[in-house]
């Protein structure tokens, strides 16, 4: 048998035949590659559709005030009003008799997005009274989406049947968006019984045609001559929670927090020019 196989190599030499190839099969790569590989794609497709990238974890997660429930911030501050108010607010240049001073309350949101709608939530509620020789401005602030309910709860408890509620484009977007949010989280929604000085639709009678627009930032510095400094504008106030969700830094929250508080401070001043002017 062994001469057999020895002559038919010696044929197959000559005739100069070659070995059969075996066909190459690609061998799996390692598990681990495999999962590093899915995860990239995974984070390809958060930022193809527009997702904020993830952030790096970082030490600096201070948010300004005390924490009254898991994840819920309040900062509370009293700012000298300077000038000392009316015991009434002329309200003409809103169509309306004249209005206590001590029933209102300026308010403004922050919120995950400019569209509005359903998908829209208000991550900081801020708001300011008058307090006697001072403005008692109380800022909300959710740490966490599993703080909404306690923020709106919290808010309802600023609200009286006398209060009457100042904004600017409030009326078309921060109190719909409020009442909205109210609904998904099942509770009663306390804006709609209340009086609202929406202060955009005055200042578009009074100046309209004397500046670029109407838009608030305008207004304070046209009007009232205040010029805010290292303000982060309000676009950019929905990256800046995300962010913070992500585990990022505080700082540009807290910025957000000053834009806030200069809004409500800026709607209390506003009304008062308008209310003597």
């Amino acid at each position: 048998m062994s001469v057999g196989l020895d002559r038919l190599q010696a044929l197959r030499r000559q005739s100069g035949a070659a070995a059969p190839r075996v066909p190459a099969v690609a061998l799996p790569e390692p598990v681990d590659a495999l999962v590093e590989q899915v995860a990239r794609l995974r984070g390809l497709l958060r930022v193809t559709r527009g997702s904020a990238p993830l952030v790096a974890a970082s030490a600096d997660r201070t948010i300004p005030g005390r924490e009254i429930a898991a994840g819920l911030w309040l900062q509370e501050q009293r700012l000298p009003l300077g000038n000392p108010w009316p015991v009434l607010l002329d309200a003409g240049f809103d169509r309306r008799e004249p209005v206590p001073t001590h029933d209102l309350l300026f308010f403004d949101t922050e919120t995950t997005g400019l569209a509005g709608g359903t998908g829209t939530r208000a991550f900081m509620i801020g708001a300011a009274a008058i307090d006697g020789d001072a403005l008692h401005v109380r800022q909300l602030t959710i740490a966490s989406t599993g703080a909404e309910a306690a923020m709106l709860e919290v808010f309802r408890g600023w609200l009286r049947a006398s209060t009457v509620l100042v904004s600017y484009n409030g009326k078309s977007y921060d109190a719909p968006l409020l009442k909205t949010r109210y609904r998904l989280m099942r509770q009663a929604e306390p804006l709609s019984g209340l009086a609202h000085m929406d202060l955009l639709y005055p200042s578009r009678r009074r100046y309209r045609g004397c500046f670029e627009n109407c838009r608030l930032a305008t207004i304070e510095r046209r009007v009232l001559g205040i010029v805010r400094e290292d303000d982060l504008p309000g676009s950019e106030a929905p990256a800046a929670w995300l962010g913070y969700l992500r585990g990022g830094s505080g700082a540009l929250l807290r910025r957000v927090l000053a834009h806030n508080r200069q809004d409500v401070v800026t709607l209390a001043r506003l009304a008062l020019h308008l209310g003597s002017a």
